[in-house]
């Protein structure tokens, strides 16, 4: 005996049999033109197999039969974009940092590589923006460990900070004054307090005291003896509010304690002399370059 069929009593369209809550499902055909688009949809598709690479094989996949390469034609058009700045890269690779920065069309070319080589290469350590973050410097402001000229600039990042691929690497080591036992806690306190106080900031009046006469012997040769640093040596200046690490009581005391290293990559071995010269450019134009 077939089975009866279950009709909706107010539009007379069978249900699929589901119910929810006492809400039957109508059993209402697909649109046509839905249908025709489904139809066409996978005529396309089948023509798309057969026309472009689609499939993956073992070690390949399927070439197609129109040879599209989206591979290929990103080569022709870094190719081409390669040719259109030749001439400009031949200029940047001859002319001088002075020369970059005071001709116009040699200065928007170098910016805009510039910004670019940064956000791939340096923006991880310094920030999108070159904010620096704790360790990292800040490249927007006018505190330079070695100095902020465009030739400074440079020789920074071409060689690099402390590494150990580059011999003319920027370094300035810090001795660890309680780890190497060159200073007691009680005397690494006092400094910290001297320190707070060349930076204005509040301080034990009495450890400032006794941490002058430590400052002076210990700490005077490299950061002066107004604390204003000194850039040929890579001494950081410590009467401004400007810290690379932190300027409150227990991170200065850190600092002197244990000493700090970060490690900069000798850019000039990865990066072609032009996109360095970009990179010093653009790191001079974000308004701390000197």
């Amino acid at each position: 005996m077939a089975e009866q069929k279950d009709i909706d009593a107010l539009s007379g369209i069978e249900t699929t049999g589901h119910e929810w809550d006492g809400i039957r499902e109508l059993d209402n055909p697909l649109p046509a033109w839905w249908l025709w688009i489904w139809y066409a949809s996978i005529v396309w598709s089948i023509g798309y197999w057969i026309a472009y690479p689609a499939w993956p094989l073992v070690s390949s996949y399927t070439k197609g039969v129109l040879g599209y390469s989206s591979r290929a034609e990103v080569a022709t058009e870094v190719s081409a974009a390669k040719q259109a700045q030749a001439g400009f890269r031949a200029k940047l690779e001859t002319a001088s940092m002075e020369q970059i920065r005071t001709q116009p069309d040699l200065l928007e070319f170098a910016l805009a590589g510039g910004r670019s080589a940064f956000n791939v290469n340096c923006s991880q350590c310094h920030g999108s923006g070159a904010q620096g973050f704790a360790g990292y410097p800040n490249l927007n402001d006018d505190e330079w460990l070695w100095g902020g000229s465009l030739d400074n600039i440079r020789k920074t990042i071409t060689h690099g900070v402390r590494n150990t691929d580059d011999e003319d690497a920027r370094t300035s080591d810090m001795p660890a004054f309680l780890r190497d036992k060159l200073l007691t806690r009680p005397q690494v306190a006092d400094v910290a307090d001297y320190v707070l106080k060349l930076s204005g900031q509040t301080h034990d009046a009495p450890g400032a005291g006794r941490g002058a006469a430590i400052f002076a012997e210990q700490c005077q040769a490299c950061h002066g003896e107004t604390g204003a640093g000194d850039i040929e040596q890579g001494a950081p200046a410590l009467n401004n509010a400007i810290w690379l690490y932190g300027g409150d009581k227990e991170t200065i005391i850190e600092t002197v304690s244990n000493s700090r290293g970060g490690v900069m990559p000798a850019w000039g071995k990865i990066l072609d002399t032009v996109t360095v010269k970009q990179l010093a450019v653009y790191v001079h134009s974000l308004g701390g370059g000197r």
